[in-house]
């Protein structure tokens, strides 16, 4: 009887750890971007911002739409969640990055993603993108997780914040993001004046077609892409950085 006893509650403690610990295998991860719209558009216009001071002043400053994550410990998906785009935008070749989808196959390595850069489109295939990531002390709570502070650099000097959880053991994020010891839960990008936060994280099987990798669009490479880019944008001036580091989130 005392066995017995023992057995029941070492079972409940390992139960009640098991549930606290909230260890999240698949799902889906809800993100909210947020961007500000008038400093993404900074330089646009050159010395003369006239113009592009009288467009602005007729769109709200700041640019919210949500993305779906789904992922699993073999593949994710991160895609748009449609939502009506502004007209004056439009015009404009629409926002950087609303049209993303990244497919990431984490058994081998590889990505396929779908990037539309103004008017041309681009199915890139390629392998996992490496980041160098520096772990620090500050933690806070994202969606109800626990996460931990990391920070790496873009294109070597485009600071990149992040927020990751390792109750969550998926080496996975936003964009294109990974490579840390756990889940992204937050993403912030100073210089893009954008930020990516989880609002919600659901346990819940992954089914195949949440995870279909993109297959439209021009095929090539990051370099290869990243080349084009810089070539099509070099009078640009500094808004010409601002389309490379987009291109290479």
């Amino acid at each position: 009887m005392k066995s017995k006893v023992v057995l029941t509650v070492f079972v409940w403690l390992a139960c009640s750890y098991l549930s606290s610990a909230q260890v999240v295998l698949q799902g889906r991860i809800e993100y909210l971007r947020k961007m500000n719209v008038h400093r993404q558009f900074d330089g646009i216009g050159g010395d003369d911002n006239s113009f592009m001071d009288a467009w602005l002043a007729k769109l709200p400053k700041f640019d919210t739409r949500n993305f779906s994550y789904y992922f699993s410990t073999k593949q994710s998906k991160y895609a748009p969640i449609k939502q009506e785009e502004s007209p004056m935008l439009a015009m404009m070749g629409g926002l950087p990055g609303i049209e993303t989808q990244v497919y990431s196959d984490f058994e081998k390595q590889q990505s396929v993603a779908f990037k539309k850069v103004y008017e041309e489109s681009f199915l890139i295939e390629d392998s996992l993108k490496k980041f160098t990531w520096k772990i620090l002390d500050e933690v806070r709570t994202i969606a109800g997780f626990s996460c931990r502070k990391a920070t790496t650099r873009i294109n070597d000097s485009v600071v990149v914040v992040a927020f990751y959880t390792d109750k969550i053991p998926v080496s996975g994020g936003p964009e294109s993001f990974s490579g840390l010891p756990g889940m992204i839960l937050e993403i912030a990008i100073p210089r893009l004046y954008t930020t990516w936060v989880a609002q919600s994280v659901a346990l819940q099987a992954v089914a195949p077609a949440d995870v279909v990798a993109p297959d439209k669009g021009k095929k090539t490479t990051i370099a290869a892409m990243e080349k084009t880019i810089k070539s099509s944008t070099k009078n640009w001036g500094k808004f010409a950085d601002k389309s490379i580091w987009w291109s290479s989130l």
